[in-house]
């Protein structure tokens, strides 16, 4: 799992400097794990503000779609008392479904409302092996609000007429009492996840006020547990957005429940972003539910989410409250898309371009690839290789040990230049411990440290050359902690005792649940942890350490046994075909390392280095000056030797 080579074996200082760096990068995999496991744990002053002044006020809207319905129904039966509503002939019905199917995916529209109500994916099966259905009539309130002179439309209370109805298209029709009428027009594309909506009042002139400009839209959602593993799904279901004037897709956290509260949604989070909005996207780990609005929505829409406790079924409820451009003469109609489907990075591509917007809108950004530069490894690494390896038929755990094998081919140069910079300076050991015996006092340590560093330079061997190179390794391994948790082409696939790559391989379990571990024993974070103590060990025999750094160096032996074990408790919740990546990539490390060590001899190194020394000393035609960072160590410890001998004149 080594990101800085475990071959790196820098005496004195210079491996305090490579395990640092090495320290460094776990430390920085386990902040990841503690903010995405923990994510905005703290509640800020502002937002325990809000939550006392306007959750109350939200209730209806943010305690549970079902009680929304509820609420609405009240509403419709007292509308209906006024039989001279403008609205009246929209007010009485019965509730039926138009069923729009193009093979891929189904979805129900109601006549109650003219909102999806169902959608099921054709080829994706939940854990009972049924079609996954993403949402049914009790999980969804998809509501469009419109500002009338006399009475305001909410489309959610109303019964529309279906009309046109074919196989992919629909058009629901809103009544009124001599003011025209309203169409929403569905259209489910062929060979896509892309349903359109075209919202147009026709003869409605004298329903609406003269500045009205613009629709409002309500949208809310419970996500669907959807993977046996409720922790590791809830991390990966979140609200995302895009903002008009960014490339970059955007996260509105929503914390983790608080595990000892018995309440059933604890931890609510909001937001208002104050730029115009391609896209709002309520994204489960795999599937997505993706609302486009063509000409944006407007500036300060407002998002929330709330996450569940285990036990329910569901993961987190999601909310969205905006508005966007409407026509209330109906010369131009309001165009919306939402994309029901897979987080499939490909299909998300393709489907981004049956967009009706002037915008990029780029949905595959709804999948979190990780930062700037560990997203750009897996964009034109990563994923190409694995849309290469897996066309081949090949077992999805066969795909990841090539990708590994063949990642480990791409950095290996990065690995033989930092061990064999880590070689030079075992080599030069034994001048390193006599310039060290010229200078056993404590108070000669800053002139012992400029000795060696001019041996070092002298034989042309950079202390910094052992750590560095292999930091290469650091966005590759980063990648895959994003990429596998998100590769939906490994959900459900099994490997050896694996049931599903995406999720935990939990062969050893049990009914009572253990602090810090759970339920059950992934065997694969145990084989990773292995190699990592493995890889340790057999790095820490091999280390050399200079007089006068034993206790510093005890520590950070210290630090690296104990990285494992933070490793295991981290790691035993989280996806097998990852732990699985991590436990092939240390393997690959260790029998790498034992590789490099067997074919290389120091002797001949110092002999090699002695010789160099010899020609570059006779040929006067090659220049002495020191540069790069040796020349900037050296500065930096004359600095410190003045400041030291100016204190000690004082």
């Amino acid at each position: 799992m080594y990101l800085c080579h475990p071959t790196t074996y820098n005496i004195g200082k210079v491996d305090k400097r490579s395990y640092f760096g090495l320290l460094l990068i776990g430390v920085a995999m386990v902040l990841v794990l503690m903010w995405q496991t923990n994510s905005q744990k703290k509640v800020e002053p502002q937002k325990q503000q809000y939550e006392q002044q306007h959750v109350a006020a939200q209730d209806a809207a943010m305690d549970s779609v079902a009680e929304v319905m509820e609420n609405t129904e009240i509403m419709v039966v007292e509308s209906r008392q006024d039989s001279l509503s403008p609205l009246f002939p929209s007010l009485y019905g019965t509730e039926q479904n138009v069923t729009l199917d193009n093979g891929l995916v189904s979805i129900s529209i109601s006549n109650k409302g003219a909102a999806p109500v169902k959608a099921v994916l054709a080829g994706y099966n939940d854990q009972q092996g049924q079609p996954v259905c993403l949402f049914d009539r009790d999980e969804i309130s998809l509501n469009f609000k419109f500002d009338g002179k006399n009475v305001n439309i909410q489309s959610r209370e109303l019964y529309f007429q279906p009309l046109d109805v074919t196989a992919n298209s629909v058009t629901m029709r809103l009544l009124t009492n001599g003011y025209g009428y309203m169409d929403f027009m569905y259209e489910l594309l062929p060979e896509s996840y892309m349903l359109n909506l075209d919202i147009k009042a026709v003869g409605m002139s004298d329903f609406f006020s003269t500045n009205t400009e613009t629709l409002a839209i309500e949208w809310i959602q419970n996500l669907r547990q959807q993977e046996k593993g409720f922790d590791f799904e809830q991390r990966y279901t979140e609200l995302t957005y895009k903002r008009s004037d960014k490339s970059k897709a955007k996260l509105l956290g929503t914390p983790m429940p608080n595990r000892k509260s018995k309440a059933l949604l604890t931890n609510a989070r909001k937001t208002t972003v104050e730029e115009p909005v391609d896209w709002v996207a309520f994204k489960n780990q795999f599937f997505s539910c993706i609302m486009i609005s063509n000409s944006t929505f407007e500036s300060d829409a407002k998002l929330y989410g709330q996450s569940y406790s285990q036990g329910k079924g569901y993961l987190k409820k999601l909310m969205m409250q905006s508005q966007s451009r409407f026509d209330a003469a109906g010369s131009e109609p309001s165009l919306f898309q939402f994309y029901i489907g897979p987080n499939d990075y490909k299909l998300l591509k393709e489907n981004s371009r049956l967009s009706r917007s002037e915008n990029k809108i780029r949905l595959n950004r709804v999948i979190n690839l990780g930062w700037p530069v560990v997203r750009e490894v897996n964009r034109f690494l990563l994923i190409p290789l694995f849309n290469l390896l897996s066309h081949w038929g090949l077992n999805m755990g066969i795909v990841i040990l090539l990708m590994t094998i063949i990642v480990k081919l791409l950095v290996m140069p990065a690995q033989v230049k930092s061990y064999m910079s880590s070689a030079k300076m075992r080599a030069l050991k034994p001048y390193a411990d006599q310039i060290a015996a010229q200078y056993p006092k404590q108070e000669d340590a800053m002139k012992k440290q400029q000795e060696t560093m001019a041996m070092y330079s002298k034989y042309g061997v950079s202390p910094m050359g052992g750590c560095l190179p292999a930091l290469v390794q650091m966005p590759v391994w980063m990648a895959f902690f994003f990429f596998v948790p998100n590769a939906i082409e490994l959900r459900q696939q099994s490997f050896l005792w694996a049931t599903d790559l995406t999720g935990f391989d939990d062969i050893l379990s049990w009914n009572t649940n253990i602090p810090l571990v759970g339920n059950h024993l992934s065997i694969f974070c145990v084989l990773f942890c292995l190699t990592n103590i493995i890889n340790t060990i057999y790095s820490m025999q091999q280390q050399q350490t200079a007089p006068g750094q034993e206790d510093s160096m005890k520590m950070m032996k210290w630090m690296m046994y104990i990285m494992p074990i933070i490793f295991f408790f981290s790691f035993n919740n989280y996806s097998s075909g990852l732990c699985y990546y991590y436990f092939i990539s240390g393997l690959v490390s260790i029998i790498t390392m034992i590789w490099l060590r067997r074919s290389t001899d120091e002797k001949k190194i110092l002999a090699k280095l002695e010789a160099d020394y010899a020609a570059g000393r006779n040929d006067s035609s090659k220049s002495k000056k020191v540069t790069g960072m040796m020349a900037r160590l050296e500065a930096l410890q004359k600095e410190q030797e003045r400041l030291q001998q100016q204190q000690q004149r004082k």
